[in-house]
């Protein structure tokens, strides 16, 4: 088996770095989240992020978003140092991040759920002076969006709560694709889902990838992993254990260097 700097195919190669974590450590007192970490992810490839519970992958996840600061290292978009103060700056940057629990107000239709504390208001003073909102726009875009990604519905005014898990999480889905200028990470976004609404969900991911972004998928679910991810990040104790492909390795290889049970 080969070790965290193995070859890459070509295309993976070459391309540039968008997001990229040097060295960063988080502790919380004496208990050390991060030990050291080290991370890249390749413009318009899907990088799976595996390990066991408290292998560090949620903590790692929330310093590149945001959500928590490191203790010390370094966090670079495109090669240049950011410092974000919280989700919303990332965000800002061009980063959209799918949650486990989605985020959604259940009572609002699709496209109110796409475009939710980002709406649009209507033009001119119906907007800025009495912040009417732009129905029919958001309606269109959500329209837009959801066929750019091939996913179908039974219509996009439908509430929320009345769509299936699979459907759900393609609304998330397409609303982080919407609005990602550089990538998309996704927390466990097959978790609980059936058969056909797993495989619904892999090729939203694909869409997403095919429009030129990059995306972090974090699972469990190695069958899932082997089928949609380019390279797969491996995180042991608050480590980076290794990056392989699933070209090089098997699952077996991969469950083996998270337990510990073998070396990269």
């Amino acid at each position: 088996m080969s070790d965290v700097n193995s070859p890459m195919a070509p295309a993976t190669l070459s391309a540039p770095v968008v997001l990229e974590a040097r060295n960063v450590i988080k502790t919380y007192g004496h208990v050390t989240a991060l030990a050291g970490v080290d991370f890249e992810l390749r413009a318009g490839e899907i990088l799976a992020v595996v390990g066991d519970n408290g292998a560090g992958k949620s903590t790692l996840i929330k310093a590149l978003t945001g959500a928590l600061h490191p203790t010390s290292g370094e966090i670079l978009l495109d090669g240049i140092p950011v410092h974000f103060k919280g989700p919303l700056d990332a965000r800002h940057a061009g980063i959209e991040t799918v949650y486990q629990d989605l985020a959604m107000a259940p009572a609002l239709d699709i496209a109110s759920n796409l475009f939710l504390g980002r709406e649009l208001r209507a033009p001119g003073i119906l907007g800025s002076v009495f912040r009417r909102l732009d129905k029919k726009r958001m309606r269109q875009e959500a329209q837009r969006a959801m066929s750019d990604l091939k996913f179908r519905l039974p219509s996009i005014d439908n509430a929320v709560e009345a769509l299936s898990g699979g459907q759900r999480q393609g609304v998330a889905v397409a609303r982080a694709a919407l609005f990602a200028r550089k990538l998309v990470i996704m927390d466990e976004p097959t978790a609980a889902l059936g058969v056909r609404e797993t495989g619904q969900v892999l090729e939203l991911i694909r869409s997403i990838r095919e429009r030129g972004l990059a995306v972090v998928l974090i699972s469990h679910n190695m069958p899932n992993v082997f089928d949609i991810a380019d390279r797969i990040h491996i995180m042991r104790l608050g480590r980076r254990a290794a990056v392989v492909t699933p070209k090089t390795h098997s699952m077996n290889d991969v469950v083996a260097i998270m337990t510990g049970a073998a070396t990269a």
